[in-house]
């Protein structure tokens, strides 16, 4: 077997690993980005912790053959990248939409979130979650606010009695 048909394998493997791996992948088609914004955006990924790649598409379709990801290989036409993510599934969703508003070359156009596929409108809606950092701090603010109630309450119940027996 040839060098080339070795590596093209490996890559494939890699890919299929990243799909296997990754809790999120959304697929972007980047035609039109200048080489400052796909650095820009691919800064962005690195340091949420989101793997950006740009795969030969006829690699990717293998890989997604394995996967039997059949869904996601109708979408791979023209310069497509993938941003995987291995720990929270919203994250390349989000920090694409927030890029795509103010650079309308990139386009959003599927994801696989944690093996389900989602077309571009579920991958924008996806992307307007809250961060789970967010969600945790507003789910621990609801379950503070009964008890921080009740505590003022007890307080001015105090209070007023203490003023009551001051005034006699």
């Amino acid at each position: 077997m040839s060098k080339a048909i070795e590596m093209k394998k490996a890559i494939v493997e890699e890919i299929a690993d990243k799909f296997s791996k990754s809790t999120a992948a959304i697929l972007f088609d980047y035609r039109g980005l200048t080489v400052e914004e796909v650095t820009e955006l691919r800064k962005q990924f690195r340091e949420a912790g989101v793997d950006y790649k740009v795969y030969k598409n006829t690699l990717v379709k293998r890989a997604i053959q394995e996967k039997g990801l059949s869904d996601f290989s109708e979408l791979l036409d023209g310069p497509n990248a993938i941003a995987f993510s291995y720990d929270d599934p919203i994250i390349p969703a989000k920090i694409g939409s927030e890029f795509a508003k103010t650079h309308k070359s990139l386009e959003l156009k599927a994801g696989i979130v944690e093996g389900a596929f989602l077309d571009e409108a579920k991958v924008n809606e996806l992307a307007s979650i809250p961060a789970r950092e967010v969600l945790i701090a507003k789910l621990l603010g609801s379950l503070k606010a009964p008890v921080s109630n009740f505590a003022y309450l007890l307080q001015a119940v105090i209070d007023k009695k203490t003023a009551e027996g001051e005034a006699s």
